[in-house]
């Protein structure tokens, strides 16, 4: 999709849904920027939307963590501090590590044959693109086939922020290569059956965002001169 693009369809889904998608997708992909302010009026027009639905899908996205509201100033788009990145990137280092574990154990061959596919998928020029969303669909199988929902559940309810620091680590130069090489390494451990190197790599590709995220935000505390 494109992330400046708000256009609403006219679909079944209700309305306020498509608002709600269409705004959380433009945050996740780069179409509003951490800390922009949201003027109401104009999202309205570009929207083509009523004031009172807006609110509707911006009090949504505000419980969901992507926005927030400031007495007298309105809505922005949140910002990941620094420490709720690490905390981020703790939890979901554990729990993928889990999941990729969970997948070369309990996936079907048919499932594993997936994964593969998709990771090849994303060195296409389609994936690059929008290789976020692309990302995603390696993680949804990946969690679609480890075998334990509650993993599953929990790193889906941290999905925006995770989706919103994958964009900052993707963005840094030549990370994209080693993304693709880190999780060729954790498929061929998972085709393998070999968990716990699965997971072993799992985690460490997760480690090595956490680095690079990390040395963006001291990057952007030094002082210029």
């Amino acid at each position: 999709m494109d992330p400046h693009d708000l256009h609403i369809p006219r679909e079944t889904v209700s309305l306020r849904q498509q608002v709600t998608d269409r705004l959380r997708e433009a945050i996740l992909y780069g179409g509003f920027e951490p800390g922009e302010k949201l003027i109401e009026r104009e999202l309205c027009d570009r929207l083509g939307i009523s004031r009172t639905l807006l609110r509707e899908a911006l009090q949504h996205l505000q419980a969901e963590g992507l926005i927030v509201t400031v007495p007298h100033k309105g809505p922005s788009v949140a910002r990941i501090t620094e420490e709720e990145a690490r905390e981020i990137y703790q939890v979901r280092g554990a729990l993928e590590a889990l999941a990729a574990e969970g997948f070369a154990r309990h996936a079907p061959d048919a499932q594993v044959r997936r994964l593969r596919l998709h990771l090849n998928y994303l060195h296409t020029p389609d994936a690059a693109a929008n290789i976020l969303a692309a990302k995603n669909g390696f993680y949804d199988i990946l969690l679609e086939g480890c075998g334990n929902r509650v993993v599953g559940k929990i790193l889906t309810q941290l999905n925006n922020r995770i989706t919103l620091l994958r964009r900052y680590s993707l963005s840094h130069p030549g990370r994209l290569p080693e993304t693709l090489r880190e999780l060729a390494e954790v498929v061929s451990a998972i085709e393998a059956r070999d968990p716990e190197a699965a997971g072993r790599l799992c985690a460490l590709h997760v480690a090595r965002a956490a680095e690079v995220v990390a040395k963006g935000f001291a990057a952007a505390t030094q002082p210029h001169t």
